[in-house]
């Protein structure tokens, strides 16, 4: 059987520990003996970035710009601990943050529906997709450590030089000082995306901020998503049979646990982190969740939802059996092979693209799967497969799909 072929390179972000080991496997067994990758490759692992100051992971997300279509693996986040493992010069900001502040854009995330693996919350009947916004917020925050007694003050300074001062506090002692900040282009995007994402996928969309505390924050967002609904949305809206509505936080967590579930939750950047979490973890796993950037530029990054797996890397590094969860990180591959296929037009690697969610989903269905959700599956006579063996699984059925 020949290869798929492809005429335009995806942009490919390597990443870190376990996640980093399943990259390769995946891209082996899954990948490379049926499709003719094209690939511009950039290693984020943590040392790569380390050594180059963080620039590889600014000349990936450029590269996505020119390209219009990427795949990333997970990476890590440093804190201190992970300064002092990895012997970091300084610890960097999160490799996603810096991406999709050059991106920009909204990140969709939707669990990956698995007969046998049934959401702990029983009311849910469909999906529920997160709509996170991909700008700012406490990704791209400044922090100071304050050492003692003084006075916090909030300065804006106009591009003629007028000066807004807000006191922000009078510290007796020490403390910490956080600045977060956003855009209303940004903001703007954000809103018009998820709107054209409602309509294309005919269904509801809330938006959920906390405006009654962040009263011109979170009232900047609502004010934009309310103006652009009234102005240019609601009638396409009523036309597509869908509504739209704002609503507190806190009022929006009640009202998902006794919902159906099918609808688009938009959140601002820290809440759709947070949120997406809670959903794909009771909708089974962090590993059964796909995650997309989609950006105003017209581009596309797809990448796991979940972290590099760290407990089970240390056992890999010690020779221990493993049995990670690989299905998100495969989704975020066919993602991008179905959206390079698309754009290409090249009918074969949409097709090949389905194929492999077919094979991975039927896996499971079959009975294979790995530790994780065999915890989960209200299926009986599972097999327990280790993190190649369910990938290999996997390979048997798509090699059957694609004879």
């Amino acid at each position: 059987m020949g290869k798929i072929q492809m005429t335009t390179p995806l942009v490919e972000m390597d990443g870190d520990e376990m996640t980093r080991i399943i990259w390769q496997y995946i891209k082996d067994d899954l990948i490379l003996p049926f499709v003719d990758l094209k690939s511009e490759y950039y290693d984020l692992g943590m040392k790569h970035r380390d050594d180059t100051d963080d620039q590889v992971t600014i000349d990936s997300a450029n590269a996505t710009l020119k390209y219009g279509v990427a795949v990333k693996c997970a990476t890590i986040t440093p804190n201190q601990k992970r300064v002092e493992e990895y012997d970091l010069k300084k610890m960097y900001k999160s490799p996603n943050g810096t991406i999709r502040a050059i991106l920009d854009g909204t990140v969709f995330r939707s669990p990956i529906s698995v007969k046998g693996i049934e959401p702990n919350v029983k009311t849910w009947k469909k999906p529920i997709t997160l709509a996170r916004h991909a700008y700012g917020d406490v990704y791209k925050d400044t922090e100071i450590r304050v050492e003692g007694a003084g006075k916090a003050e909030l300065v804006f300074t106009d591009a003629s030089g007028n000066e807004v001062r807000e006191k922000v506090f009078d510290f007796e002692g020490p403390g910490v000082l956080q600045a977060l900040y956003n855009v209303d282009a940004s903001i703007e995007s954000f809103a018009r995306t998820c709107f054209e994402y409602a309509l294309s996928t005919k269904q509801d969309l809330w938006f959920a901020s906390k405006d009654t505390i962040s009263k011109k924050y979170d009232g900047q967002f609502r004010d934009i998503f309310q103006g652009l609904y009234d102005s240019e949305y609601k009638t396409r809206f009523d036309e597509a049979g869908i509504t739209y509505f704002y609503t507190l936080i806190d009022d929006a967590v009640a009202r998902v646990m006794k919902s159906e579930g099918g609808f688009i939750w938009a959140c601002k950047n820290y809440d759709g982190d947070v949120m997406s979490d809670m959903v794909s973890s009771a909708c089974g796993s962090l590993a059964l969740m796909t995650s997309v950037l989609v950006s105003p530029k017209g581009v596309y990054e797809y990448e796991a939802a979940h972290g590099t797996v760290q407990r089970h890397y240390y056992k890999h590094l010690a020779g221990e059996e493993t049995s990670t969860n690989s299905v998100a990180t495969i989704f975020a591959w066919s993602g991008a092979f179905r959206k390079r296929g698309e754009v290409d037009k090249l009918p074969e690697l949409v097709s090949y693209a389905d194929k492999l969610e077919q094979a991975t989903l039927s896996t499971i269905e079959d009975g294979f799967m790995t530790k994780d959700l065999v915890a989960l599956t209200t299926m009986k006579d599972v097999t327990v497969c280790n993190t190649r063996d369910f990938i290999l699984k996997i390979k048997e059925r798509l090699t059957k799909l694609l004879a």
